[in-house]
């Protein structure tokens, strides 16, 4: 195309200006990217922390002896609804350890533990034994451990609310480590037989426990199941409404992130229609002998068009790429000083740096259309009266 080929000369005639202004655009895609994975590793990291070992709904019973029944029907129903990754049920309850050097509080949690564990992830945790394959045989955290120095093969002998006057004998048969020492040193890990047992629960359960695709859309889905399930015995809630706090804190941290990528955007939008201005001056000449050569004004106007494409595909290009090592280089300096481990881990969301990439384009055409009006209206007549 012949507009294509004279923006390409004209681009290349001022290197050095090119040069120029693909760097501009480039810094200002780079701050839009390293400010926009720098929030998204955050926000990730957060939510990763507060709901990475937990499940991000939770169906529990409202009546008076808090157990759902006919749970098998409802986990089925569950399964069935779109954005659900994980289900499973759990049979937990609050037992006494009465054989430690102080008598201690645990809650011993029952669960079908293939299921449970792609919603908690604790057998990829095991550091000493192995996965309960008993009845009565539980993990325990690490700082239950600690606390009490116990070793594979520990026996705890426990009571219950229910039954204190019943000692059962639980043996220890691995220790694990979530990285949360609540869960670590309150948490005694089973199978369903095991808590029933216990508990006497029989063939029901204390909750149902739902991992989602989507944790932001946990809300949404639990209102789905809220619908489907359309029982009055239970109450749906979901960690969005437990963890609003934070929820606002992320969603403000979005809103910064917007404006200040919005500012880079008009800077950029500014800087190159200002120098894209000053070339059709430039190349007043050039455009007038265009013309007289029978070029029209769409093709005149197409020419800084194509030039403002090829400097924003440039400049978006080396802006990714310059984020994305900006990014690198702040996890390489920033790491916690005790595990030398980066303070955020690094999230890169590739439909986020494709988007980047596309409105630094956008943008670099946007601001040559001001520049290329001005050429399209550049009279042959004016050109050489003032040439």
């Amino acid at each position: 195309m012949f507009s294509f080929r004279v923006a390409t000369r004209f681009l290349k005639a001022n290197k050095t200006q090119t040069i120029f202004i693909i760097i501009g655009i480039a810094v200002g895609v780079s701050v839009q990217v390293f400010v926009g994975t720098l929030i998204q590793s955050l926000q990730t990291s957060l939510v990763n922390q507060t709901i990475g070992n937990s499940p991000d709904i939770t169906i529990l019973s409202t009546t008076d002896n808090a157990r759902i029944e006919n749970w098998e029907a409802m986990e089925q129903k569950i399964r069935n609804i779109d954005g659900v990754t994980n289900v499973t049920a759990v049979a937990d309850g609050q037992v006494f350890v009465n054989n430690l050097p102080q008598a201690t509080v645990c809650l011993l949690r029952g669960f079908n533990l293939t299921e449970a564990d792609g919603i908690f992830h604790y057998a990829s945790t095991i550091y000493q034994g192995r996965m309960p394959e008993k009845t009565n045989e539980v993990l325990a955290g690490k700082e239950f451990q600690t606390d009490w120095s116990l070793s594979v093969g520990s026996q705890l002998n426990i009571s219950t609310n229910s039954a204190p006057q019943t000692n059962i004998t639980l043996t220890i048969c691995g220790f694990y480590n979530l990285g949360v020492a609540a869960v670590d040193r309150l948490w005694l890990i089973g199978s369903f037989d095991t808590a029933n047992t216990t508990f006497n629960f029989g063939d029901n359960v204390t909750s149902i426990n739902i991992q989602v695709s989507d944790v932001f859309s946990a809300d949404a889905i639990a209102a789905q199941i809220n619908s489907t399930l359309a029982n009055t015995h239970i109450k749906v809630t979901n960690w969005k409404v437990e963890n609003s706090q934070l929820l606002s804190g992320l969603n403000g941290q979005s809103l910064s992130s917007y404006m200040i990528q919005a500012f880079v955007l008009v800077s950029v939008i500014l800087g190159i229609s200002s120098i894209l201005a000053i070339t059709v001056i430039q190349k007043s000449k050039q455009i007038g002998i265009l013309k007289a050569m029978g070029v029209n004004d769409g093709t005149a106007a197409l020419i800084f068009l194509f030039e403002g494409l090829l400097l924003g595909i440039g400049g978006a290009v080396l802006g990714v790429a310059l984020g994305l090592g900006l990014m690198i280089a702040f996890q390489t300096f920033a790491v916690d000083p005790v595990t030398k481990l980066p303070i955020i881990s690094l999230y890169i969301n590739y439909s986020f740096l494709l988007l980047s990439g596309v409105i630094a384009v956008t943008a670099a055409v946007v601001a040559a259309l001001v520049p290329a009006r001005r050429s399209s209206k550049l009279s042959v007549i004016e050109v050489i009266r003032n040439g």
